[in-house]
Formats: C-alpha cells, sequence, structure tokens
C-alpha cells in the first residue's frame, strides 16, 4: 500500500467519479483505476461500487475512508513540521458549504487565503445545511460552513459571519417594503429542499406564530439558490433568502422584511474535533479565524 493509492481513493471519494478525480489530481483516469484496483487487491475488499453513474463506497470503503484520510493529513503534516516556513503550502482543501456562505462570505474568504497561499487549491462542495453536517461527520471534507449552531459533542462551531433573512417576490406582487407573516403566507412559495436551514427556520417560526406547515402553498422545491431567484423572477412565487444575496438581484424582484422574523442569523464554521487537519485546512481554519469581525 502507498499514499498514491490511498489519495487516488480517497479523491474518487471526493469527487464521485473517476475521471473527475483524475482531472483534479493531474493524473489519468487508467492510472486512478490502476491504483484503487491494486489498493483493493492488498486490502481484500472492494472499497467502491462502480456501477451506477456516481461511485460511492461500499461498506468496507465507508470504514477505510476515514483511516485513509487521517493517513494523508497525517503525512502532510509531517512535510509541513520539516518545512521551517509556510510559503510552499499546497494541496487541494475539500470544503463543504451550504447555499448562502457559498455566494456571500465565503468567496472572500477563499481569495484572501489564496493570496498568501497560491499553491492552496479549492474543491467546494455546495449543499444544504444538514448534507454539510452530514458530509463532515463522514469525512467528506475537513471544513464546513452552515447558517445553523448544532449541538454536537464531536462537531466544532465558530461563529464567522451575520446576516438577516427576507422575502423575495415578484415584481408585480403588491407587497410592501414590510410585511407581517400572517399577510406572507398567502403566497405561492419556493422552498429549498428539506435539510436547509433557511427553510427550517422560517417554518419554526411560522409555527410559534399558530400555523402548520399544511397551510402554506408550496409552488416549488429547488436546491438551487439561482434556480430559486429566476423562479421568483418569472412569477412563479415567493422565497425566504439571505437579505446579502438579494441585495445583489437589484431591481429584479421585489424585497421585504417579514414581521416576527428579522433577527440575525448567524453562520458558523464547522469541523470535526477527532480529525487531524491537513496542514491546508489548519492554515484555512486560523485564517479564518484572524479575519472574522466580532459577531
Amino acid at each position: 500500500m502507498d499514499f498514491k493509492q490511498i489519495e487516488a481513493f480517497v479523491n474518487v471519494v471526493r469527487y464521485k467519479s473517476f475521471s473527475k478525480a483524475a482531472d483534479a489530481t493531474f493524473f489519468t483516469q487508467p492510472t486512478i483505476s490502476t491504483h484503487i484496483r491494486n489498493l483493493e487487491k492488498e486490502l481484500g475488499v472492494k472499497l467502491l461500487d462502480r456501477k451506477s453513474r456516481v461511485v460511492e463506497m461500499t461498506p468496507q470503503g465507508s470504514k477505510f475512508y476515514k483511516y485513509a484520510v487521517e493517513m494523508i493529513n497525517a503525512r502532510a503534516q509531517a512535510f509541513d513540521a520539516l518545512n521551517e516556513t509556510s510559503e510552499n503550502l499546497g494541496g487541494i482543501l475539500e470544503i463543504q458549504t451550504s447555499s448562502i456562505p457559498a455566494v456571500t462570505f465565503l468567496p472572500e474568504l477563499l481569495s484572501g487565503f489564496r493570496a498568501a497561499h497560491p499553491n492552496i487549491q479549492y474543491y467546494v462542495s455546495v449543499s444544504d445545511t444538514q448534507t454539510v453536517i452530514d458530509n463532515i461527520a463522514e469525512r467528506r471534507g475537513e471544513i464546513g460552513f452552515i447558517g445553523e449552531n448544532i449541538s454536537s459533542s464531536s462537531i466544532e462551531c465558530t461563529k464567522v459571519a451575520r446576516d438577516k433573512s427576507v422575502l423575495i417576490a415578484p415584481v408585480d406582487y403588491d407587497i410592501p417594503p414590510s410585511i407581517k407573516l400572517t399577510d406572507a403566507i398567502r403566497y405561492p412559495f419556493i422552498w429549498r429542499e428539506t435539510g436547509s436551514a433557511t427553510r427550517r427556520t422560517f417554518e419554526q417560526a411560522a409555527l410559534k406564530a399558530g400555523f402548520e406547515k399544511e397551510e402554506f402553498e408550496v409552488a416549488a422545491l429547488v436546491d438551487d439558490m439561482d434556480t430559486m431567484i429566476r423562479s421568483v423572477e418569472a412569477g412563479l412565487g415567493v422565497a425566504i433568502i439571505s437579505e446579502k444575496v438579494a441585495s445583489s438581484i437589484g431591481g429584479r424582484v421585489r424585497v421585504a422584511e417579514i414581521e416576527s422574523f428579522n433577527e440575525d442569523r448567524v453562520f458558523y464554521m464547522i469541523s470535526l474535533k477527532s480529525m487531524s487537519f491537513s496542514p491546508a485546512a489548519e492554515a484555512f481554519s486560523g485564517y479564518v479565524k484572524s479575519v472574522i469581525k466580532d459577531i
């Protein structure tokens, strides 16, 4: 077993594709396949299920994956310890993020960090909050960004940003700059997926106000922020999104604050406490903590 085999396996899991893993690591796809085939032969188990379009781990692969990540990170830390400067810090930093951090503050953080460490490459996976939490717990990424504080003995949360949630509506809707919750639920909603923290927070506020989920008219469920915004523009319904995202849309939609739902939302950087950071993740985590404002 050598590290090229282990790295090939980890990258195929990260990208869920042999071809994408090859592109990201500058190897050919046959080379990636050979490394993993030899690793499976040496371990005596099948690590990956290649039958579907998206490559997934077998149960044995899931067990091996967390150790594979630890071995790669430990190796990187050993080399980093022998290097007296951080100027040559490199590697691929895998980040899991929910949609709002992905389009608000995360790009600026990545750009600022890469200015100091130009050899760092990023793999950024955008999903909903619950998926980010699950992926971090399963070691599919070292650092995550979400819009919800979680109570977990295994995951560390650090406050990194604040924002508000607002209602956006088509321009031809007669919606004032501030709207009551009782009036807002009369409109058809475009919802994010069930794991969205924005949706969950709004539903909880509605429940506290005496409304049931069944009272909402759902026009569509989407898992992409741009699709949601464009659907609102087209007149499909209203949606709840970040105030910072809404401010970037300009006059394409109406924006309204929802009374009784205008408190600041806090966003968090999360990581697995039991996981050894790679040097890149260690440096990035420190950078984020150094540049965040007083929350």
